[in-house]
């Protein structure tokens, strides 16, 4: 039996990808949240909430980045040139974010500035991920082998709107993370916060998902061609499943059930773009197979893959672990 290594590879990817969101989306959501915080305590509280955590969830991003230009090398060059505009504005948000983990403690006195930086460098990387997503799915012009679009071609009317729905997305899933893991006036705020964010995002899925298929011609026939439509039609209503666990959890205070019907919310909304992509790395233009490497290099990656996914499946889940439970008053976990 032959394996078919570029569609392992695709698999492992695209798993690296949706790691990253579910994970480091909630984080990202802490931040774009931060400014509703009313006190010191609150934001200490907040960042708090996801300090222990957030650098590993951003392992993921480099895991999907380098195995893209290492296994997809040729996908890699058709996208990074589409979307250098965003991309660099996600990464230089990313750095201004990361750095106000650490200088927010030491700087007492302008300890404001890095609360801007830690909110604004989370609202910019949000806004950048959706803009760049709703680029590649809108469609990259190619020209043989090469981008062929101009500068501004990333900039559109469908990417800003998957810009702002990321935005409300991780917002949501910040806010679902933080009555999970906040205590009294925080926890309250996420509350209240996320009943209204429910309903805008699930609008948005809503609005996104009536507009990709009329993007390109294969979308619509993943959509709406028989059979194909047999397995698309059961994402919307597993979405339906899961916005109702959702505002259940918000009713009976189950914290936990409202944060993982939102990451279902994120896990499906994803599958729907596999289902639309595949067997596409570049909508409409190039293949899984066109862009892969040859064989024999990625046989050689996938050893690396196979023991280094599992190291950080391992040391994520164990950091969760340790810093399971609640962050209380004097910022500790119980």
């Amino acid at each position: 039996m032959t394996l078919d290594y570029a569609l392992i590879w695709a698999g492992l990817i695209a798993f690296a990808v949706l790691a990253y969101v579910v994970l480091d989306g909630f984080d990202l959501g802490v931040g774009i949240l931060f400014p509703f915080a009313k006190s010191e305590q609150e934001r200490d509280m907040m960042m708090n909430s996801v300090a222990p955590v957030w650098d590993g969830n951003e392992t993921w991003l480099v895991l999907g980045g380098g195995g893209l230009f290492a296994v997809f090398p040729l996908a890699y060059s058709i996208i990074m040139p589409a979307l250098y505009a965003p991309i660099f504005m996600m990464l230089l948000a990313l750095v201004f974010r990361g750095v106000a983990f650490e200088f927010r403690w030491k700087s007492q006195n302008r300890k404001y500035i890095w609360d801007w930086a830690f909110a604004g460098g989370s609202l910019v990387a949000t806004f950048a991920q959706g803009i760049a997503l709703g680029a590649l799915v809108q469609g990259i012009p190619i020209s043989g082998r090469a981008y062929a679009g101009g500068w501004w071609d990333w900039l559109s009317a469908f990417s800003l709107l998957t810009g702002v729905a990321l935005v409300v997305g991780y917002a949501l899933l910040g806010s679902t993370w933080l009555m999970l893991k906040g205590t009294g006036r925080v926890e309250e705020m996420a509350k209240r916060i996320a009943s209204r964010l429910g309903i805008v995002l699930l609008a948005l899925i809503a609005l996104v998902s009536v507009l990709t298929p009329f993007l390109h011609e294969h979308f619509l026939q993943k959509w709406f061609a028989w059979p194909a439509m047999l397995l698309s039609l059961t994402v919307p209503i597993l979405v339906v499943f899961c916005a109702y666990a959702f505002f259940r959890g918000i009713k009976h205070d189950r914290p936990l059930m409202s944060f993982l019907a939102v990451e279902g919310l994120f896990v499906l909304s994803y599958l729907g773009l596999v289902i639309s992509f595949f067997p596409y790395i570049v909508p409409s233009s190039v293949t899984i197979w066109q862009a892969a490497a040859p064989d024999n290099s990625l046989k050689f990656l996938l050893v690396g893959a196979v023991f280094l996914i599992p190291i950080i499946l391992a040391y994520t889940a164990y950091a969760y672990w340790v810093f399971r439970g609640k962050v209380g008053p004097t910022h500790d976990y119980h």
